[in-house]
């Protein structure tokens, strides 16, 4: 057929015979990264509803068994930036293809376990290890690649494609564990991490003159992409956190977003489940309230970007952190057996809440931080955000075993959410230069500029 082609501009496949246009390689790229996404997010969220049948099979702590989901938190996010770093020198298919193999290895073992130290192997290392290859990183490496045109609706609809995963995964997972053991579950999410592999195989490309295209939107007569990097790109990622460190707007956001990974994933990701069956409410109910949380959160995203293209970034994230923290606050008052009006707007609430942190977060990384520096250094901030995440899950985990309710972990989140919004605040306005690059790190920019 190659002979058959017909060059077309900007967003089109090549015309094929009968007059007919295929969709641009792009949105089939875009397809299979939403795919391998919505998967990576809920395997990694699918621990969150096997704390009390891992408890109740084996006498684990809720301590042991949440510092499994920690080292998976953590991973998450360390392994982002070098994730990147990786995709650059093997190509995306190669990593994510790989990075599933990974998971699906890490929840299939599972059902061999007779030790704890096991489930920190597969649940905490291999899985954490595998979805973290596939986090934002992945998002901004697709998207760079393969979009000119709708690159922010394509990121925004992947980034949501986390929350899409949670709706997916946490019911079913909770239902097979209640009905069948939490081994069918574990052996479910095995198979459903196999079945993406093909997917990823046929659809994902590297770049759009892998298959003899170009990016989407992008002019008949662009230039050539540029040649793969051929420098240490993990080394490249260290020198950027190297001088991101002194500024304090890298600490002030840093520092937020790590509040923010300890009040989502770490909190309410992973112990949300078990607070509420602590309070009669069954396994699937509590669930299904929690997968409620990812519709709320893809309404929050879109909201939440549109708004940071209008409204200071700082601004919005200092009131998001305020909401976040008063939910949080009542949150202990709301827990019943059954489903109240209350427990439902705060649901509606903190859905729309969940990440919408994340599109003030990058503008204010780009803004601050450059164009070249900001992706990398917002691959950092992230990785803070998942350390967070992995202090809260054992620490409230350790909360529930030592005084037999988890009260104390919502009223200390509740709290540092107003921290970080008084982080927030304090980033200094755009018009005050105090990012990355200013007079004490000129150096540095022109190191990162000769890099790209």
């Amino acid at each position: 057929m190659t002979e058959l082609r017909e060059r077309v501009p900007g967003d089109r496949w090549p015309r094929v015979p009968g007059g007919l246009r295929k969709p641009h390689w792009a949105w089939l790229v875009a397809i299979a990264a939403f795919v391998a996404l919505v998967g990576a997010a809920g395997f990694r969220a699918a621990p969150s509803v096997l704390i009390d049948p891992l408890h109740a099979e084996f006498g684990w702590s809720r301590g042991t068994i949440s510092a499994a989901v920690s080292i998976n938190l953590l991973l998450y996010g360390l392994i982002s930036p070098f994730a990147a770093a990786l995709m650059e020198r093997f190509g995306m298919r190669k990593v994510v293809a790989w990075a599933l193999l990974l998971v699906s290895a890490g929840s299939g073992l599972t059902v061999f376990m007779t030790s704890s130290w096991q489930l920190l192997l597969c649940w905490g290392v291999l899985v954490g290890v595998g979805t973290g290859s596939m986090a934002l990183a992945f998002v901004a490496t697709v998207t760079s690649r393969w979009f000119v045109r709708h690159k922010g609706l394509v990121s925004g609809v992947l980034t949501a494609a986390g929350a899409a995963g949670q709706l997916v995964f946490l019911p079913v997972v909770a239902m097979l564990a209640t009905d069948h053991g939490w081994r069918s579950a574990s052996l479910v999410i095995s198979a459903a991490a196999l079945v993406v592999v093909p997917i990823v195989l046929l659809l994902l490309r590297d770049n759009p003159a892998d298959v003899g295209t170009t990016a989407l939107g992008a002019p008949e007569d662009a230039p050539p992409e540029p040649a793969p990097a051929t420098g240490n790109a993990a080394a490249r990622a260290v020198q950027v956190l190297r001088d991101a460190v002194r500024s304090p707007t890298f600490w002030l956001l840093a520092g937020g977003f790590a509040i923010c990974g300890a009040s989502t994933n770490g909190l309410i990701g992973t112990h949300f489940v078990p607070a509420a069956h602590d309070h009669g409410m069954p396994h699937t109910t509590a669930a299904g309230l929690l997968a409620l949380v990812g519709i709320f959160d893809v309404a929050g995203t879109i909201a939440s970007g549109w708004l940071t293209d209008r409204v200071d970034p700082r601004k919005l994230l200092a009131t998001y952190y305020v909401l976040r923290g008063a939910s949080l606050l009542v949150l202990p008052m709301l827990f019943a057996p059954t489903t109240e009006p209350p427990m439902w707007a705060f649901i509606v609430f903190y859905g729309l809440d969940w990440v919408a942190t994340v599109p003030p977060t990058v503008a204010l990384c780009r803004e601050r931080f450059g164009n070249a520096a900001g992706p990398i250094v917002f691959g950092w901030v992230f990785a803070s955000h998942q350390v967070g995440a992995a202090i809260a899950a054992f620490g409230a985990g350790v909360t529930r075993d030592q005084l037999g309710s988890y009260d104390l972990a919502w009223y200390v989140a509740g709290g540092l959410c107003a921290v970080a919004a008084l982080m927030s605040i304090s980033i200094r306005p755009d018009g005050a230069k105090g990012g990355l690059f200013t007079s004490h790190s000129a150096e540095a920019a022109r190191r990162v500029a000769r890099d790209d």
